[in-house]
């Protein structure tokens, strides 16, 4: 068990660096992360979040200041479709990026060594056999690939396995789900990669959704994001969220304009269950998950 900080008791004090540098030569310019981790404690285990679209490594404070106070060292990469990047799409990356998204998280998990030594008195203080990558929106479409998920061709065949076997967990928040007639023509035009098979995504994770998250992109419901949870195998958790929009209550950050359904509440019921979640994903002898309620706030189920 790590020596870290119990989500019911006094957070510590978070160390947070930015940006740190990753030489990548294969997507035309350099990776920036963001690395939090709590300033105490050894044996931390390892978050990697991806973020939605157009956001960067210093979105989501909600989620990553609670984990990392929590015992948690959290990477968040920017990935190229980062509004701070202005890559457009008459860039040659623009048709890739969601190739490249992936990339980037398998990206970080290759360079740890060089992400402890860039946080003063982060060095040696990871445990690597305890990863989990977290994701919102298209980032938990990226996230869920290296869990297994796939992305179906114009053939109607699943495409590469891009899964990671580091990565022992997963939190899929907002997560699109299936494509072809479920995309509105608008997605089908612009998204074709939005057509994911969960059928393979045989690593744990636990999938949130809101019972209200209309999504433009789909011709369905708010339903269209609980397919990440029911149309893979088990171990699942599902999380549904009543009232919520795609934004979950504000997890994007503290004062986000793009924040439809402004929660404290349901940020801090998110907050305290993705935790229990991953602490008892990683940890098997945790019994949080198994004692977790969403309360009136939200309904559990798991398979």
């Amino acid at each position: 068990m790590p020596h870290s900080v119990e989500a019911s008791g006094a957070p510590a004090p978070v160390v947070s660096v930015s940006p740190v540098l990753l030489p990548d030569q294969g997507r035309g310019e350099d990776l920036q992360v963001r690395v939090s981790a709590p300033a105490t404690g050894s044996d931390l285990p390892v978050i990697v979040f991806s973020h939605g679209f157009g956001w960067s490594m210093d979105g989501y404070a909600p989620l990553v200041d609670f984990w990392a106070a929590h015992g948690f060292v959290v990477v968040q990469p920017t990935h190229l479709d980062s509004r701070t990047l202005a890559v457009t799409p008459d860039d040659p990356r623009y048709p890739e990026i969601w190739r490249l998204r992936v990339a980037d998280l398998r990206h970080v998990l290759d360079e740890l060594d060089l992400i402890e030594a860039a946080v003063p008195g982060l060095r040696g203080r990871l445990d690597r056999s305890r990863v989990a990558v977290a994701g919102h929106s298209w980032g938990g479409q990226t996230a869920s690939m290296l869990l297994g998920a796939r992305v179906v061709g114009a053939d109607g065949v699943p495409g590469e396995d891009m899964s990671d076997p580091r990565v022992k967990a997963g939190v899929l928040l907002a997560t699109t789900g299936t494509g072809g007639a479920d995309l509105s023509p608008f997605a089908a035009e612009h998204f074709p990669f939005m057509s994911p098979s969960f059928s393979d995504m045989t690593t744990p994770a636990l999938v949130i959704a809101g019972d209200r998250d209309d999504s433009p992109l789909s011709v369905r419901g708010p339903d269209w994001f609980t397919d990440p949870y029911h149309l893979s195998p088990g171990p699942k958790s599902l999380l549904t969220l009543f009232g919520a929009e795609h934004s979950l209550g504000g997890i994007a950050g503290y004062t986000v304009t793009e924040t439809t359904d402004e929660s404290p509440e349901r940020v801090a019921l998110i907050q305290r269950l993705t935790w229990a979640y991953l602490r008892s994903a990683l940890y098997p002898t945790d019994a949080g998950w198994a004692m977790a309620s969403a309360g009136e706030m939200g309904r559990i189920e798991s398979k």
